[in-house]
């Protein structure tokens, strides 16, 4: 994605808010449409009985892992927010039994941690305390402290904007051990701007309507290449 601008220019970010996201089908037809010299010779077949709104679970098909830290819907339906910690030094939970749902790090307080976030008061999650030990990836073999999270309402759990949230609070509460991998995040993000707002100490409202205009922008350009209602 980052190899063409324009498209990241339209993006901003990511990940793209649900209500923004693309099909694989429809996302091959605006890439060939619009950023390749030589087209591709693209057809496209559709779905027969999806709707854009539908989760996976309401599909009737079984689920199939299509990575080994992507074991369920449930890591699916945080991992847009939570990849956003593979930029920084907290664990997003690879090396345990639920990737990208637990994260933290050996300097952390769970109980702590998940007082603050859920003091917060997020829309559809609820955070629990948890110590885990990966035993691979990040902090492999040392035992860390942390939180889990469950969504309480996955139509009003917004997985980017909590990850943001999490960033910003572990961040203020941890500022001698919380680090940036500076390079990484911006990758995950195709942006820095989200993270220097987070340096900053910008309200995350504010750094969200920063990139509410590329969506926006990015809404009306995929709409010719949207196979789904």
């Amino acid at each position: 994605m980052l190899e063409y601008p324009e498209f990241s220019s339209f993006i901003g970010l990511y990940p793209i808010p649900e209500r923004h996201g693309m099909t694989v089908g429809e996302l091959a037809l605006m890439i060939n449409e619009r950023f390749h010299e030589k087209k591709a010779d693209l057809t496209v077949v559709p779905m027969q009985g999806w709707r854009r709104g539908m989760w996976f679970d309401e599909t009737g098909l079984p689920w199939v892992i299509p990575s080994p830290n992507m074991p369920t819907l449930d890591t699916a339906t945080v991992y847009p927010g939570q990849v956003c910690l593979e930029g920084t030094n907290v664990s997003e939970g690879r090396g345990t039994t639920r990737p990208f749902e637990i994260f933290g790090a050996p300097w952390i307080d769970g109980y702590e941690l998940a007082r603050e976030l859920n003091e917060l008061g997020l829309p559809g999650v609820y955070f629990r305390e948890t110590w885990f030990t990966p035993s691979f990836s990040k902090f492999s073999g040392e035992p860390c402290g942390g939180a889990q999270v469950h969504v309480t309402d996955r139509n009003s759990y917004r997985p980017f904007e909590t990850a943001l949230r999490v960033v910003k609070t572990i961040r203020e509460m941890y500022p001698d051990k919380f680090q940036f991998h500076a390079d990484y995040f911006d990758k995950v993000m195709g942006t820095a701007t989200v993270r220097d707002g987070l340096e900053k100490g910008l309200e995350i409202t504010e750094i969200v309507r920063g990139y509410e205009p590329n969506l926006r922008t990015f809404a009306e350009v995929r709409k010719p290449y949207l196979l789904y209602e």
